[in-house]
């Protein structure tokens, strides 16, 4: 098929304060990649390209640039299943990975029929994929207000952020927690999101391993060379996460892992270089015998839909981050429906992708 190709712009509304340890986020905005075969123009292939302000490599000015000639560059092209890794690779710079996952995605719906099939496996067929339940900061009883309610939904594992409060009450929500619910019951995660001072995070993280917490995604800055000891050092497993944003060629992603060897890799499609970048990432952290799973990154269903099926071409048991799909109050419709500690796509539900006509 001869691919065309636009792009539109959707600024989507949080419903409610979302407050990490780099501050409040009141809406988010994502660009839209929509590709057409010349011949059946009516069959269009949408993919998300959502760059995180403050954290994003490619969260630039120039992005709508950058993503225009990207898509000049697309136009005219001869694409099949098979060429979608090579004209990616081609035309998206390495150094904009959300526009390498949005062009990913895109040119994977459009080959199935531009019916959000990226990839055709098991969880389109309805097997569900575990999640963990995402705590947003906030105060006291926000939290244990989201913590109850998580726990009655079925979740089993929950992933809190930590390092934007005052620490002892930080302590003093896990202390609830475990009060309540066994390590064999409720596992603990959590996402310091790089907030903790090198010197006393020894010391934090020592205050936390009592409430027999599963991992803590990267408790100091990325690019710290203290974070090698860290990791060895550490009472809880670490998990690395913005460190390995702006890794892109193998041999750097190996030599990073080998130094640090953490216990975890977090990946996020949008950050980590696509889902090219992240297969390469789960090829080498297993080589090197390290733990990881996949988050989404604040996309809308657009995005969170082709991280669930990227995620399902791996068997693992282990819980995901994927259950961002109802922050939105202006989110797409979709399939995809987030029950029992799981998230399931629902063949029976439509997707809403008026938006995105040509």
């Amino acid at each position: 098929m001869i691919v065309q190709a636009s792009f539109t712009r959707k600024v989507f509304q949080f419903g409610f304060k979302a407050r990490t340890s780099r501050g409040l986020m009141r809406d988010k905005t994502s660009w839209f990649i929509n590709l057409w075969d010349t011949t059946h123009p009516e069959v269009i292939g949408v993919g998300e390209c959502g760059p995180l302000p403050g954290l994003s490599i490619d969260a630039k000015p120039e992005f709508e640039t950058v993503l225009q000639h990207v898509l000049d560059k697309v136009c005219g092209q001869q694409v099949d299943e098979s060429s979608i890794d090579t004209l990616v690779t081609s035309v998206a710079p390495v150094d904009f990975p959300s526009i390498v996952f949005g062009l990913e995605t895109a040119l994977r719906d459009l080959v199935h029929g531009g019916r959000r099939m990226i990839y055709p496996n098991d969880f389109t067929n309805g097997q569900p994929i575990p999640i963990n339940g995402l705590i947003w900061m906030g105060d006291m009883d926000f939290m244990m207000d989201q913590i109850n309610k998580k726990i009655a939904l079925g979740f089993t594992c929950i992933k809190l952020k930590v390092g934007g409060l005052d620490f002892d009450r930080e302590c003093d929500i896990l202390n609830y927690i475990r009060k309540r619910y066994y390590k064999d019951d409720i596992t603990i995660r959590l996402d310091a999101n790089g907030a903790f001072k090198i010197d006393d995070v020894l010391y934090k993280l020592t205050a936390l391993s009592k409430f027999k917490v599963h991992s803590i995604e990267q408790p100091i800055k990325p690019g710290l060379p203290e974070m090698e000891e860290l990791c060895r050092k550490s009472p809880i497993p670490v998990a690395l996460d913005e460190e390995l944003i702006g890794v892109f060629s193998a041999d750097e992603k190996k030599y990073l892992l080998e130094r640090i060897n953490p216990a975890f890799i977090i990946l996020k499609p949008t950050l980590h270089g696509g889902m090219m970048g992240c297969r390469e990432w789960i090829s080498i952290a297993e080589s090197l015998g390290i733990g990881w799973w996949i988050t989404s990154a604040l996309e809308s269903n657009i995005g969170l839909n082709a991280v669930c099926q990227f995620t399902a071409n791996y068997k693992t048991e282990m819980a995901q981050g994927l259950g961002t799909g109802m922050i939105y109050d202006n989110n797409i419709a979709s399939p995809l429906e987030v029950r029992n500690g799981n998230i399931f796509y629902n063949t029976i539900l439509p997707w809403d992708v008026t938006s995105f006509d040509k």
